[in-house]
């Protein structure tokens, strides 16, 4: 019966985490375009998730002590990194572009598992690395000497790299008997990267009477408040909170495979609201990466399985991410959140998201 319970209920929250985690972006760059700052909107998302979330860290305070190491990574990577880069590169290109470039991730993480821990990959997680690969030639257009602002196009990939981070440490903080509970590495990770962007984004100069007016969304005018209190809960503490219990009530291969709705979510929400139009081409190379992304995520043979080897996307997090079973999607980080078991991969997010 409870079982029964939890696949009918698992598909419903990986949809609402991917929707969540899918639209960070695209709440977010109205804020940027009016004024703030990408690092602003960064410190404000994470520090407004990290104060909602403050309950849940003291129930896990425990964790300090038990794993420091893995608290400071997860808040400096899977936090701090993905969102400063995925909300400074859609400042710069558009949202559906960057969320696409994020989602390179799942083919970095197999190449770590290839060439540092010397893990076996099949030959058709190859080919779906060759494919994300090939997919983002389109997306970027290079044919064109990159159709878009090469530093936007660097930052989108500096997200993938931190995604890559949150699924190594995802993978170290889920299994073992000492394995971290998701919800309090999430509400840490939150806090960590909220005191790491202070110092880093300096908010006491920042503008806050750019929170009290509007910004243009496509064409119609929205509360900044209304767009920030959207970021803060919706596309991070739920998006988190809903994509890391879904992933216990799916498989691995289910998360993942939601999970690489969140940027199709994200380009269809950016087109709608934003009005970012994307040229076929472009969508042609969309769809190959999110195939390339899901080949390579759930090809890996069953004797190298892990949380690494087989981690869906992000991110921002995703189901993100906290970018696949949970990505911490960030989600985008989006998004995507830690696995509290060994067999679950580590999807946002952001922005997930920066996501």
């Amino acid at each position: 019966m409870h079982a029964s319970q939890g696949r009918s209920v698992g598909p419903g929250l990986a949809l609402a985490s991917a929707f969540a985690f899918g639209g960070s972006g695209v709440a977010a760059k109205p804020l940027i375009e009016a004024g703030l700052d990408p690092l602003y909107v960064v410190w404000l998302r994470v520090t407004g998730a990290a104060l909602v979330m403050l309950p849940v860290a003291w129930r896990h305070r425990a964790l300090l002590t038990r794993r420091p190491a893995l608290l400071v990574g997860f808040g400096l990577l899977a936090v701090a990194g993905v969102q400063a880069c995925y909300f400074a590169a859609i400042s710069r290109i558009p949202v559906g572009v960057a969320l696409l470039i994020e989602y390179l991730a799942p083919a970095l993480v197999l190449l770590w598992v290839r060439f540092v821990q010397r893990r076996p990959v099949t030959r058709a997680a190859a080919v779906g690395v060759v494919l994300a690969v090939g997919g983002l030639a389109c997306v970027v257009e290079v044919w064109a000497g990159l159709g878009f602002d090469p530093v936007g196009v660097a930052l989108a990939l500096g997200a993938a790299c931190c995604q890559v981070g949150y699924f190594v440490l995802s993978d170290q903080g889920g299994e073992g008997e000492d394995a971290a509970d998701p919800l309090g590495v999430i509400a840490y990770g939150l806090l960590v990267g909220a005191v790491v962007l202070t110092v880093v984004a300096r908010p006491w100069g920042m503008d806050w009477s750019l929170l009290g007016g509007s910004a243009d969304m496509g064409g119609t005018r929205v509360a900044a408040w209304l767009l920030l209190g959207w970021i803060v809960l919706i596309a991070t503490v739920l998006a988190y909170v809903t994509g890391v219990i879904s992933v216990r009530k799916l498989s691995p291969q289910v998360a993942g495979v939601v999970a690489c709705l969140e940027a199709v979510i994200a380009t269809v929400l950016a087109w709608v609201l934003l009005r970012e139009h994307l040229s076929a081409p472009q969508i042609l190379g969309g769809a190959v990466v999110l195939a390339g992304a899901f080949i390579a995520q759930s090809s890996t043979p069953k004797a190298a399985s892990g949380p690494v080897a087989g981690g869906g996307g992000t991110g921002s997090a995703g189901t993100g991410s906290a970018g696949g079973g949970e990505p911490l999607r960030v989600g985008p980080v989006d998004g995507p959140a830690v696995s509290g078991s060994g067999d679950d991969p580590a999807r946002l997010s952001a922005d997930r998201g920066a996501e």
